[in-house]
């Protein structure tokens, strides 16, 4: 089945309050050779005005992720995770995100485009703090390969 065309424009409902952990920030931080001391050293992030460990920029996957489950989740999407290649990825922060943030993520399929048999899918998760606030808008683009290839 080819990406439904009726995702265009979709909201997938608000993800579950994800508590940012210090630990899950090192373990990121790590994972990602980002060796910075605010990354990993709550005095260190403290020293520079942060509450806490400030995760790296592209800790915001994290959110992300919640979001594109939902969507692959969805029956009548045509992704089939299969056929996915990530093809882009892009962050626009307001502010950081640090350790004991409490995060929920609104994914949007802001546009679908054909190319062949396949499809470009770009998806924007709005992340916003417990107040409501925005934190940071993550862009992915996803390559949906024909079933039939």
């Amino acid at each position: 089945m080819p990406v439904n065309p009726e995702l265009l424009g979709r909201a997938f409902p608000p993800t579950a309050p994800y508590l940012v952990g210090r630990e899950k920030v090192r373990e990121f931080a790590r994972a990602v050779f980002a060796d910075a001391p605010q990354y990993v050293d709550p005095d260190a992030a403290r020293a520079l005005g942060y509450a806490d460990v400030v995760a790296p920029p592209t800790f915001a996957i994290v959110m992300q992720d919640l979001t594109l489950q939902q969507m692959l989740a969805y029956p009548q999407s045509g992704i089939e995770l299969s056929r996915v290649v990530h093809a882009e990825q892009r962050f626009r922060y307001t502010r950081p995100i640090v350790a004991g943030d409490e995060l929920i993520a609104t994914l949007t399929v802001a546009g679908i485009r054909a190319m062949g048999g396949n499809a470009m899918v770009t998806m924007e998760a709005e992340v916003v703090d417990a107040d409501g606030a925005h934190v940071v808008t993550t862009t992915s683009v996803l390559l949906v390969g024909d079933s039939d290839a």
